[in-house]
């Protein structure tokens, strides 16, 4: 791709940033707390992402934003969150933002840059230029084939996980709480309480949620496309999840798995609610070419086990800005600014992900044995 003949207006300070899911609303609250004007590519208005939790970082909405709790944006409590509930309030803040714009079905096809730009085209043939581009855009990243192009793909570690959530209603007696982690017939199960939909921690009004790793599900990787010379394509949604791949679920939950979690499990069964996330593994070598940088999974991508994820992206957010905002000489000192975020951020990502390989590696070599035997 070359250089546009004509370029979009641009403001000293002004980002894209593609990629509208988790890492990229953090990276776009923390560029604009520093002065920045970012323009978000969202690939799809569908973020659902049913059955998934994380671990949300204490006080996380303040640091980026730089802004203290108002009625408006209440703090965003630290510990177990679900998904679709961090990304709503991440979200919120941003659009509320008047310093970021979010362009929607915008999917990106190729990256480029020169010496005063860097731009995106997406596949309908639109073309957005700023003075940098962050590549936000997950474990099957584009922006990351231009910054690492003899290394452009995330792979398979060699198992997914199953997700589920009930609301403890489902259960009974309510669950007791804390965080539980099992292993049985070369399976790992962990389970914890979440807060209810409407955000209340009482026992009885609470969520549950449990990740069960499963090292054997090939066929189904297969025959289904989730994966594809060893490069991990997509999520398998609850509607792909074959009727013979619950029933054999809920029978092994009762064969495997103490209660709750027998119960839990038969209720997301019933429900036909629950996900398949396949594991990916990335191991970067740089975050930085240029203008162009990464952020979150597109980055460096660990194994959930690692509970490392968000984190690590919020790490990103934070350090990418922090070198963006020191003073700034003039336009050719940007690409200098943002190699010292992949200074501040490379080793420690690598470390993470290369920690998390280990467990990948012996959970799918034991997992094999196990099925051998």
């Amino acid at each position: 791709m070359t250089s546009p003949q004509t370029r979009p207006a641009t403001l000293a300070g002004a980002a894209i940033i593609v990629g509208a899911s988790l890492s990229g609303l953090m990276t776009a609250l923390s560029l604009s707390r520093i002065g920045m004007t970012v323009t978000m590519l969202e690939r799809s208005d569908d973020n659902a992402r049913t059955g998934a939790s994380l671990s949300a970082v204490e006080g996380m909405l303040e640091r980026l934003t730089g802004r203290p709790p108002t009625a408006d944006e209440p703090v965003m409590p630290g510990g177990i969150q679900t998904w679709v509930a961090v990304h709503d309030r991440l979200r919120a803040a941003v659009n509320r933002d008047p310093a970021i714009e979010v362009v929607h079905h915008a999917r990106v096809r190729e990256a480029g840059q020169d010496q005063h730009y860097a731009w995106v085209e997406t596949w309908n043939g639109q073309v957005f230029a700023a003075d940098m581009v962050v590549g936000a855009d997950g474990y099957r990243s584009v922006v990351r084939r231009f910054v690492a192009p003899d290394r452009p793909d995330a792979s398979f570690a060699g198992y997914l996980i199953w997700l589920g959530i009930s609301d403890e209603t489902a259960i009974s007696p309510p669950y007791p709480g804390g965080f539980a982690y099992h292993e049985a017939e070369g399976y790992c199960f962990l389970g914890a309480p979440l807060p209810g939909a409407d955000g209340s921690t009482r026992s009885g009004r609470r969520r549950v949620s449990w990740a069960w790793y499963d090292g054997g599900r090939d066929p189904l990787l297969r025959s289904t496309g989730a994966v594809v010379d060893g490069v991990v394509q997509r999520t398998l949604r609850a509607d792909e999840i074959p009727n013979d791949i619950y029933a054999e679920l809920g029978a092994k939950a009762e064969r495997l798995w103490p209660d709750p979690w027998r119960e839990t499990i038969r209720d997301c069964v019933a429900r036909h609610s629950i996900i398949a996330t396949l594991t990916a593994e990335y191991v970067p070598q740089r975050l930085v070419r240029g203008r162009l940088c990464l952020v979150g999974d597109a980055a460096h991508l660990p194994t959930p086990m690692t509970a490392m994820g968000l984190r690590s992206a919020f790490d990103d957010a934070l350090a990418l800005a922090d070198a963006l905002s020191l003073p700034i000489q003039g336009a050719s000192s940007l690409p200098e600014k943002m190699a010292s975020y992949e200074t501040a951020r490379l080793a420690t990502a690598k470390q993470i992900v290369l920690a998390g390989r280990d467990f990948s590696r012996d959970f799918v070599r034991t997992a094999r044995s196990r099925r051998a035997a």
